[in-house]
């Protein structure tokens, strides 16, 4: 600690405010930081530290005196945005006033392009090729009627590359605002890479959308290559926040992310997300497209992104519909991300939605609308896959939902969205398991459970005010409801866990704590395949297979067992293992997996194999 001579200075300066932590140095650092320290750094980090209750204001203080860059602060999470050295890496984690210290790290679009465009210049063609999509969720417009247009009064907030405006939003992008130079920037609407359009087109697209008629606030984060930085991201959700009134919103989509490099706990844009649910905010997050090994195509688990492992965010995995009405061909996409979370072992995402080779709104001259036309795709319209879309597809149903029945609270949603799930089964008619569906795949069963509920009731009390029938018809066949509720550790099932206000639906109750819910739980574990039983979460020093993503198809319940220690094979804990070593694709069990060491990076499934990426010069604000 304090090696170095700046390093000494900027000890001096912070010393005598907070007393020093023993045997705390590189403690608070999150897996980039502590890695990044591991190979040597040298030159500036840009970092975001979260301090206790009080010391923020000293640490700026302190860190201005020494020279470092302050790039951004964020007082309702206790967190400043700044520029150190490496060398400054271990004293500042040293200090009882640091809480913890997280790279800046970069944010990334969850599209996949599905290389195919749209030929389309005609809205109303466009339409019409929607409408499969409005069938298989249940979302007929003519059925729906004044729930579409009563939807203006609703508020989306889409953080993203922006939106670029044009007939299909016509004057419903009510506020636009630019983040991306490290400030705040009221601008005219715009979209240089295309993935915000094509986002806010799904959720609200007069054409096109789930939601036609949402208002628009565009909070634009992401460049034209479709990239970000965290700090940006945090500074829109609490602009968002602040301003939640002022502008009308009332839902906030996040179809971006990153790796996650520390527990939810510390983890500055999961604590972001989680104060906008506080403040009664409904924030619907993509899982993360990090679910299949692009060398092996093998799918894997435990691929979730940040802040898709914010407990209370409504996480949403892809399905592939295959552009029919009917659930019946219905299944995961690959690339989709599997729970559970790293670090803390959340059960994620929290439902499923259409997410590949869906149509929508295509910003001209933007790098996706351009990448697609050097294929010879054209058009005013284009299609791509990727959990980003399933997000945006969840954020309209979001809007009907709580146009249908505005008092209800993001937990009451996120239960109406998960109790109304259709389950999704596999080639051979297998349910998939919870970890990689949640509850199921929603639908427009969401709506009709959200009116029969009465949420001016007390707690306690009976809220449904009539009967619900708990299937939905889609395309001539009945799909009943998963009726089921994914809290914590425990899937709660039945119409007893709905049928009355609770505290587990309030304002500041977090998504799967412990409360007092008057009955049992019809199952006691998260049942991970109908293999392992996995029960409290499982610790950083516990967790030994590799970076992040668990390849493979089933793990046998003699092999592994979650909970306070992971217990591979024959026991070899606390040794890793290695794609040269690990046999992809077969069930584990002790005859066919040999466990070596830890994954290289590039053997993990990060997109660009980057685990900090590029980094973008902040001004102070």
């Amino acid at each position: 600690m304090c090696r170095s001579a700046v390093a000494r200075l900027l000890c001096t300066a912070v010393l005598f405010l907070f007393p020093p932590v023993a045997n705390a140095a590189g403690a608070k650092l999150d897996r980039s930081l502590r890695e990044s320290v591991e190979r040597g750094c040298a030159g500036t980090q840009s970092v975001i530290i979260r301090t206790t209750p009080g010391a923020r204001e000293a640490l700026r203080s302190a860190l201005w005196s020494q020279g470092r860059r302050v790039t951004g602060e964020f007082p309702a999470l206790d967190a400043i945005a700044a520029e150190v050295s490496c060398a400054d890496l271990d004293a500042l984690s040293s200090f009882g006033g640091t809480s913890s210290i997280s790279g800046n790290a970069s944010i990334e679009a969850h599209q996949v392009d599905a290389g195919q465009g749209a030929r389309l210049a005609e809205a109303r063609v466009a339409q019409s090729l929607q409408s499969n999509l409005l069938a298989t969720l249940a979302l007929k417009q003519q059925a729906l009627g004044s729930l579409f247009s009563a939807a203006a009064s609703v508020g989306v907030a889409v953080v993203d590359s922006g939106i670029e405006p044009g007939v299909d939003f016509g004057h419903r992008i009510t506020a636009f605002y630019d983040f991306t130079n490290g400030d705040i920037r009221a601008a005219a609407p715009s979209d240089a890479h295309g993935h915000g359009t094509h986002i806010a087109g799904l959720v609200g697209s007069s054409y096109v959308g789930v939601a036609p008629n949402v208002r628009l606030i565009g909070l634009k984060v992401l460049d034209a290559q479709g990239q970000g930085t965290t700090d940006n991201v945090i500074r829109a959700i609490e602009f968002a926040i602040v301003n939640r009134q002022a502008l009308g919103i009332k839902i906030v989509n996040l179809s971006l992310g990153h790796p996650i490099f520390e527990s939810a706990a510390t983890d500055p844009l999961v604590q972001a997300v989680e104060h906008a649910v506080r403040e009664g905010l409904i924030v619907v997050v993509s899982a993360g497209n990090f679910g299949r090994n692009p060398q092996t195509g093998v799918v894997g688990y435990a691929g979730i992104a940040s802040p898709g492992n914010a407990p209370s965010a409504l996480t949403v995995g892809s399905v592939r519909t295959f552009d029919t009405v009917s659930r019946e061909d219905d299944r995961i996409a690959a690339y989709s991300s599997r729970g559970p979370s790293w670090y803390d072992g959340f059960v994620k995402p929290d439902f499923v939605a259409p997410g590949d080779n869906l149509l929508s709104v295509a910003a001209a001259a933007s790098t996706l609308r351009l990448a697609q036309e050097r294929r010879g795709n054209a058009g005013s319209y284009m299609r791509l896959s990727g959990t980003s879309m399933a997000a945006g597809v969840a954020t309209g149903v979001a809007a009907l939902v709580l146009q249908a029945k505005p008092g209800l609270t993001p937990n009451a949603v996120k239960m109406v969205m998960q109790y109304s799930a259709i389950p999704v089964v596999d080639d051979e008619g297998i349910e998939a398991d919870v970890l990689t569906q949640g509850a199921g795949a929603i639908g427009g069963g969401a709506i009709a459970l959200a009116r029969a509920i009465d949420p001016s009731q007390e707690i306690g009390e009976p809220w449904i005010t009539s009967r619900v029938q708990p299937a939905t018809t889609i395309a001539g066949e009945v799909y009943e409801w998963s009726q089921r509720v994914v809290w914590g550790m425990h899937i709660a099932r039945g119409s007893g866990i709905i049928g009355e206000q609770r505290l587990a639906w309030s304002l500041n109750v977090v998504w799967g704590n412990n409360v007092v819910w008057g009955n049992r739980f019809d199952d006691d574990n998260v049942v991970w395949g109908n293999n392992v039983v996995w029960g409290n979460r499982f610790d950083d020093d516990n967790v030994v297979w590799g970076n992040n993503v668990v390849w493979g198809n089933r793990f046998d319940d003699d092999n592994v067992v979650w909970g306070n220690n992971i217990v591979w094979g024959n026991g070899l804990i606390g040794m890793r293992f290695d794609d040269d070593n690990v046999v992809w694709g077969n069930r584990f069990n002790d005859d066919n997996v040999v466990w070596g060491n830890l994954f290289d990076d590039d053997n993990v499934v990060w997109g660009n194999g980057s685990l900090l990426g590029s980094v973008v010069t902040l001004s102070r604000n």
